[in-house]
């Protein structure tokens, strides 16, 4: 038990890391702060919230993995390499692809309600 106590206090430390350290992360935690108060504020059904929990978790997830790579890129390839670069630059990417399919999902659920309202 106490294995997986540490296990989580370890995974609880990445993630603390991330939120520290990355501009990006903070970022999209305040975008989930704010998903969540329009969800609520605007009465979302559970099959909407299924798809926000989707798209918050997946940018989230993939964040935290692109800040996984550009370190490890960094520490095993100190220097200049143009390789290095693209992985880097496809790691970022894969951000991006998530934020996109986020911003989409978001729209499609909140913009008619947000319409309605004007």
């Amino acid at each position: 038990m106490r294995k997986l106590i540490r296990s989580f206090g370890f995974a609880f430390k990445g993630v603390a890391y991330a939120t520290a350290t990355q501009l990006n992360f903070r970022i999209h935690l305040g975008a989930t702060v704010l998903v969540i108060l329009m969800g609520y504020l605007l009465h979302i059904s559970m099959s909407e919230w299924l798809w926000i929990a989707l798209s918050v978790t997946l940018v989230l997830v993939a964040e935290i993995f692109n800040t996984m790579i550009e370190t490890l890129t960094d520490l095993v390839s100190p220097g200049y390499n143009e390789k290095a670069g693209h992985i880097k630059d496809m790691s970022a990417g894969a951000v991006v692809i998530a934020a996109i399919f986020a911003l989409v999902t978001g729209l499609i659920i909140f913009l008619p309600k947000l319409l309605l309202l004007f």
